[in-house]
C-alpha cells in the first residue's frame, strides 16, 4: 500500500447545479470524503494539463500560440504517430520549442501491431491491439527510444508491457538517461487496480486509463497506487467519444494526481500523420486548446480550479518498481 502524500488543503467546490436544485427541493448527492485520493504530485498539485495528438513542429507551434492566446496552461503535449514519423530536424525543433515554453514533450514509440502485417488486429476481437509483435517490433521501439533520447526527448509513450519493461531496464542500467519518463497509452491502459499497479511496477511514470472508467474505479485504483493518471475528459471517437467536462472536478478529486487531457470527439483519426492531413491536424490542434479553455472555465465557475501544478512541473514522484534482473 503506497504512503499518502501530505494532506491537501481543504476545499469545497460547488457541485454543478446544486444551489438551483436545492431551491426546488431536489435532493443532491453528497460526495463521500473517503473516496477522495490522498495523493498529489511532488509539487503539491493535484492536476496538470495535456494536449494530445500534437503530431509535429507545425502543430506544436499552433498549440503553443493558441494556449498563450486563450491562457490555457499546458504541462505536457503528446504525439501519437511515433518517433519514427519525424525527421531529426523535426524532433530537434519540437524539443527546442517545448524547452523554450517549459512544456514536457512526450512522443510515441513505434512500431505497433495495428500498423504491421498481422491480421488479428483487424478481426472483431482486436487481437493484440497496439502491442509490439515479435522481436523486431520490440527492437524498433527500442531504436525509437534511443534516438529520441539522444535528441533530448525525455518522455516516451508506450503501448506494450514488454516494451515498457525493456525500456525501464535500459533506464535502470543507464542505457537510457535516468530522467526519461514512460507514459502508458490510452489504447492499452489498465482498467482495474491490480493491472494499474503492475504497469507502475514495470516502469510506468504515468498511465492513461480508458475514458469510460467511473469515478468509483479511480478511487479503487488510488487504494493501491499513487502513480500519476492520465485521462481524456473528451475522448477521440476511437476511444469512445466521451465528453466528461462536468465530471472533471470529481475526476480530479478521486483520481489525483491526474493529467487532464483535452481530446476531441467527432474528428477523424490522424495517425500516422503526414502532410496530406495538415489542415485537419492544425485545425484540431487549435480546437483541443479551446476545449481546454472550456474545461478551465467550468472548473473556475465551480471553485474547483485550485491545486493545479505550477507551469513546467513534470516529476511523477516516488513510485513502486519490480526489481530489475542483475545485469540490467
Amino acid at each position: 500500500m503506497p504512503t499518502p502524500s501530505a494532506p491537501r488543503p481543504p476545499s469545497a467546490p460547488r457541485r454543478p447545479g446544486v444551489d438551483a436544485l436545492a431551491r426546488i427541493g431536489h435532493a443532491v448527492p453528497v460526495p463521500d470524503p473517503a473516496s477522495a485520493s490522498p495523493y498529489t504530485f511532488p509539487d503539491g498539485g493535484t492536476w496538470r494539463t495535456e494536449i494530445p495528438s500534437v503530431e509535429g513542429p507545425e502543430a506544436l507551434s499552433v498549440v503553443l500560440k493558441e494556449s498563450t492566446r486563450l491562457d490555457v496552461p499546458v504541462h505536457r503535449i503528446s504525439q501519437g504517430s511515433g518517433v519514427w514519423m519525424l525527421t531529426d530536424d523535426e524532433l530537434t525543433e519540437m524539443v527546442d520549442s517545448c524547452a523554450e515554453s517549459d512544456v514536457e514533450l512526450c512522443l510515441f514509440t513505434g512500431p505497433r501491431g495495428t500498423w504491421d502485417t498481422g491480421a488479428s488486429t483487424r478481426t472483431d476481437s482486436g487481437g493484440a491491439g497496439l502491442r509490439a509483435r515479435g522481436h523486431d517490433a520490440l527492437a524498433g521501439c527500442v531504436e525509437d527510444a534511443l534516438r529520441a533520447a539522444e535528441l533530448g526527448v525525455r518522455c516516451l509513450l508506450v503501448a506494450d508491457e514488454g516494451v515498457l519493461w525493456t525500456l525501464h531496464r535500459m533506464r535502470a542500467a543507464g542505457v537510457l538517461p535516468a530522467d526519461v519518463r514512460f507514459k502508458v497509452s490510452a489504447l492499452t491502459g489498465p482498467v482495474n487496480p491490480a493491472s494499474y499497479a503492475v504497469y507502475e511496477r514495470l516502469g510506468a511514470d504515468s498511465l492513461n486509463v480508458p475514458s469510460d472508467l467511473t469515478v468509483h474505479h479511480l478511487t479503487e485504483i488510488r487504494r493501491v497506487s499513487r502513480a500519476p493518471m492520465d485521462m481524456y475528459v473528451e475522448a477521440p471517437d476511437d476511444l469512445g467519444g466521451y465528453v466528461r467536462m462536468y465530471e472533471v472536478a470529481e475526476l480530479i478529486r478521486c483520481g489525483a494526481p491526474l493529467y487532464v487531457k483535452f481530446g476531441l470527439s467527432k474528428s477523424p483519426g490522424i495517425y500516422p500523420y503526414g502532410a496530406h492531413l495538415r489542415e485537419h491536424t492544425l485545425a484540431t490542434a487549435r480546437e483541443r486548446v479551446r476545449r481546454g479553455r472550456l474545461v478551465l472555465d467550468l472548473l473556475a465557475r465551480h471553485g474547483a480550479d485550485g491545486a493545479m501544478s505550477p507551469p513546467g512541473a513534470r516529476l511523477p514522484g516516488d513510485l513502486e518498481r519490480f526489481p530489475c534482473p542483475e545485469g540490467s
